[in-house]
């Protein structure tokens, strides 16, 4: 048991308030993390503040508790205020401040703050910070962190952390998935997780608009090196015609990554004119984290991503290219 995991325990045993923070586009691991410990530490009396940048995106929806997160930071100071001495922030899954969104300073101002996360790029910006790499999602180490204060994780509980573990692994296909991770999900099963069920509700749950969607980002498919990277793209006009946000792209960047012979699957997203979303995912040895720190993002050695301002998307296409050529040659 890490001396770190120790210390965020004690932490919350020792404060009743508690403010749950995550990175802004918030994935799978991130709210199921956040939603599933609020409802945990609510069990052992505490009282919690579910903080979001932005509202639950809809395909995760159907997470238990997601109707109880807030983004106003007024409100964030009120209940700090209200807290006194008798406070705690805790941060989880964010690889560094920027990725705590427009409020990060302010958040990270909150004192004592602990952090909690996997991604191998975070230096660390709490009162203590409990990091691990290897892991494969925050969501398996609050598991951990609960077994350790002894409390209970009721079945609402369980369905987030389950479906954390599931979408940060790739539905267990990742290098990061462990025996362990798997004792993990069969333990929250054993505590009434449907596994079918999150299956369905994440994948499975498509709008006729979200599946059109899919049909022209597919026709944009580029391949290169010897079909070992594989690029596709979404565009402003693309999520116009097709009555969609770029919230239904989610999972998109997995369908070229499936394809045999590639190694770095690129998904180029047109958040703005001149400014583009670049998702990353990778098979074999390519490190895609690394590539993604070059551009001052991060994440994973499987899944990375990162944001390219002042290019279009052929542009963006081409500085990525130039950089991940040497990445799968051999």
């Amino acid at each position: 048991m890490s001396s770190p995991e120790l210390a965020v325990a004690e932490a919350i045993r020792a404060k009743g308030h508690i403010l749950l923070a995550t990175h802004f586009n918030p994935d799978g691991d991130a709210l199921g993390s956040l939603l599933g410990l609020a409802d945990i530490l609510e069990g052992m009396g505490k009282k919690v503040f579910r903080y979001l940048e932005e509202p639950v995106p809809s395909i995760y929806r159907f997470l238990p508790g997601c109707g109880q997160t807030q983004t106003e930071m007024d409100k964030v100071r009120e209940f700090v205020a209200r807290a006194g001495d008798d406070f705690l922030a805790l941060c989880l899954d964010c690889g560094d401040t920027h990725r705590l969104g427009r409020h990060g300073a302010e958040l990270i101002g909150f004192r004592p703050l602990m952090v909690i996360d996997h991604h191998r790029g975070n230096d660390g910006f709490g009162d203590c910070d409990w990091i691990e790499p290897h892991r494969s999602s925050t969501a398996e180490m609050v598991y951990d962190l609960v077994m350790t204060l002894g409390a209970d994780i009721s079945a609402r509980a369980a369905e987030c952390l389950f479906a954390a573990i599931n979408t940060d692994t790739g539905s267990f296909r990742y290098e990061s998935t462990s025996s362990h991770t798997f004792a993990v999900a069969g333990d929250l099963v054993r505590r009434g997780v449907n596994p079918a069920q999150v299956g369905n509700d994440l994948y499975e749950n498509y709008t006729l608009g979200r599946l059109r969607l899919m049909q022209e980002v597919l026709a944009t498919l580029e391949m290169h090196e010897r079909d070992r990277i594989a690029i596709i793209r979404v565009s402003q006009k693309m999520l116009e015609r097709t009555f969609t946000t770029m919230e239904d792209t989610e999972y998109f960047i997995n369908l070229p990554r499936a394809v045999s012979s590639v190694r770095v699957a690129v998904f180029l997203k047109e958040v703005a004119p001149l400014h583009i979303s670049v998702s990353l995912r990778a098979k074999g040895k390519c490190d895609v984290s690394l590539i993604a720190a070059r551009f001052n993002g991060g994440g994973h050695r499987n899944a990375s991503g990162f944001r390219i301002k002042g290019q279009s998307m052929e542009e963006a296409r081409d500085t990525l290219l130039r950089v991940l050529r040497p990445e799968v040659q051999g």
